[in-house]
């Protein structure tokens, strides 16, 4: 983006009214046609990428760039995304999760803001990545392939700008005192930029005492990118929450108003203004590049109030302009399922919350289209495919979607139940990779691996890839996680790569498995010599996927041959009596019985895919 389209983009917001829609450059490089690309979500592959990781297509904008530490920015920029689309298609992707896009706090504390969650400037694209028309190429280079576009926002925060004045000196301030000896006094630490939390706001102190809260001071450093944030809004002390930060997260007041660890300062987004400037700023990025969703980051952090208000404004105002379908899902870092569904449940709204209303439309209870599934994260993927675990509980996890996540479509959304659409994931960027050795496999870790992959890509919602899992990546925790992709050459022949670009197109193939409503046929608690030990099996049948039917079988035991049956009793399913079922991966057959039973009898860590005969799509 030019520096004339940047400063008028900025100035739009800055000069705007903190309420109702801002003005923006409407010129050459301002808004363009919004359409909608995608069907059926249920339909998609997605694939989240890191930008600064995944391709350096253009090196005029390597600034800063260290690959000794990875913590620094390592170069990659959308023109390398654009690049390596063909990889993708050939991966079997059908829509890219890039990392935020806007400009931030370029290096905090040894630290650079390659990942995109330390915004300064939500109006203006990180340079270090590109300018509008580059991300805006990408997007269209994207979409000619048929491919979809979600960019990954944060409104929960901003980056480390400012610090507390607590002493009143007028400089930021690292201070210990007390002996904490002879039990004359405790040491005591306070960190003006990430103080601990406290219930009545950050409060001055001198050696006096307390003298009420402490002052807030924007630091200006250009070198750092650490210079008061835009829009104008986010530089008034009131607008953020001023408590601290948050060190005990089942603290509901630290859980929503605490700063994020590491001095990244929380929005006050119970207020009108922040809600509405939300919403102008993040769907002017659509209007600008045509992009087809959000993740969004730190959901559990924010007021559900907001996710209403936001949700349902972002998707009129987009509707309004050809953009339908939008999705909206969410990042809620927590194994409790009853916490992660609630926002996508459909509750009525507070009287006061009309009060953000300016266009007549009042709120209604719709949230998000989904979120991410770390409940299910952490209850299969790490316990059936590494510890080896019984599959019991992972029937009782989806049983209680129906309760636990919203049940009816958002209006204006993508039409589809959340319960019926999460997004499901083996690694993502917060968490350690699959094949990090720390996680102490049982059995077979890179087995493991491609019978969890092959769960993702036939369970129920939409597989999310994180990309490097098709390399064999195997980072630990933030940032062992963040590898570099480039390095692994984009080889398209490795075990992995080839699994996941086969079940790709055997989902494309089966609308069963895409659409189909899913059906626990088999599950246990025996992880021994029981003739079922880790046994799990489900159809994807019914629903959207007219009369295509899915078998899908998996044992998880790293050393038992394991099968469909359990002192005389065998599994049931859904297909009619005296079907063939035919195993898409390996071309073995089963029929169903007189009484609708069959068994599956697998060796340690494998797994079926059987459809009927007659359904049978050659070639995969």
């Amino acid at each position: 983006m030019s520096s004339k389209v940047l400063r008028a983009f900025a100035l739009g917001l800055a000069l705007a009214p903190t309420i109702g829609c801002m003005e923006f450059d409407e010129g050459l490089e301002g808004e363009i046609p919004l359409a909608t690309h995608v069907e059926d979500w249920r339909d998609e592959v997605i694939y989240q990428l890191l930008v600064d990781r995944f391709a350096n297509g253009d090196a005029g904008n390597d600034h800063r760039v260290d690959l000794s530490a990875m913590g620094k920015y390592h170069g990659g920029d959308w023109r390398g995304v654009e690049e390596q689309l063909p990889y993708l298609e050939t991966l079997g992707v059908t829509t890219l999760w890039i990392s935020p896009v806007v400009k931030n706090v370029d290096e905090d504390a040894g630290f650079d803001g390659y990942h995109g969650y330390w915004a300064q400037d939500l109006t203006a694209p990180n340079p270090h990545f590109g300018d509008l028309a580059a991300l805006r190429r990408m997007v269209n280079a994207a979409h000619a392939r048929g491919m979809k576009v979600i960019v990954d926002i944060v409104t929960n925060h901003l980056g480390q700008l400012f610090y507390y004045d607590i002493n009143m000196n007028g400089q930021p301030d690292e201070r210990v005192f007390g002996d904490g000896t002879g039990g004359k006094s405790e040491v005591g630490h306070v960190n003006e930029y990430d103080p601990d939390f406290d219930p009545r706001g950050i409060q001055a102190y001198t050696s006096l005492g307390e003298s009420g809260p402490a002052p807030v001071v924007f630091v200006y450093d250009p070198a750092s990118n650490h210079v008061p944030p835009e829009p104008a809004l986010f530089q008034r002390a009131e607008v953020f929450n001023r408590k601290g930060r948050t060190y005990n997260f089942d603290d509901p007041d630290q859980l929503v108003h605490g700063d994020f660890p590491g001095g990244l300062k929380d929005v006050n987004t119970a207020r009108c203004d922040v809600k509405q400037t939300m919403v102008d700023v993040y769907a002017r990025w659509v209007e600008l590049t045509d992009i087809d969703g959000f993740r969004i980051d730190t959901v559990k952090h924010v007021e559900r109030e907001f996710w209403r208000y936001f949700t349902q404004k972002v998707r009129q105002r987009l509707a309004a302009k050809g953009k339908n379908n939008f999705f909206l899902f969410g990042e809620s870092f927590d194994g409790n399922d009853e916490l992660c569904g609630k926002f996508t449940k459909n509750d009525a709204p507070l009287e006061e919350e009309q009060a953000c209303v300016l266009d007549g439309v009042p709120v209604t209870g719709d949230q998000l289209d989904s979120v991410f599934y770390f409940p299910q994260h952490f209850q299969a993927i790490r316990d059936i495919f590494v510890d080896a675990k019984g599959t019991k509980p992972v029937e009782a996890l989806w049983a209680a979607r129906t309760t636990t996540w919203g049940t009816t479509p958002a209006e204006g959304g993508v039409g589809v139940p959340p319960s019926d659409i999460p997004v499901n994931f083996l690694d993502n960027h917060d968490v350690p990779r699959f094949l990090w050795s720390g996680r102490n496999h049982v059995g077979d870790p890179q087995k493991g691996l491609e019978l969890a992959l092959l769960f993702q890509f036939t369970e129920q919602g939409i597989p999310c890839v994180y990309y490097g899992t098709e390399q064999g990546f195997s980072g630990g925790n933030d940032p062992g996680n963040r590898e570099d992709l480039w390095g692994s050459g984009y080889a398209t022949d490795g075990r992995f790569f080839r699994h996941m670009a086969r079940l790709a197109a055997i989902r494309k193939a089966y609308p069963a498995i895409r659409r189909g409503q899913q059906k626990v046929v088999w599950a246990t608690d025996h992880v021994a010599d029981e003739e079922d030990a880790n046994v799990f099996a489900y159809e994807r049948a019914g629903g959207d996927a007219g009369d295509g039917y899915v078998l899908v079988v998996i044992n998880a035991s790293p050393t038992h041959e394991s099968r469909t049956s359990f002192e005389g009793a065998n599994m049931l399913v859904g297909a009619a009596a005296g079907t063939t079922l035919v195993d898409v991966l390996a071309g073995g057959t089963a029929t169903v019985g007189t009484d609708g039973s069959t068994v599956i009898a697998l060796p340690p860590q494998s797994a079926v895919i059987l459809v009927p005969q007659g359904q049978l799509v050659a070639g995969l």
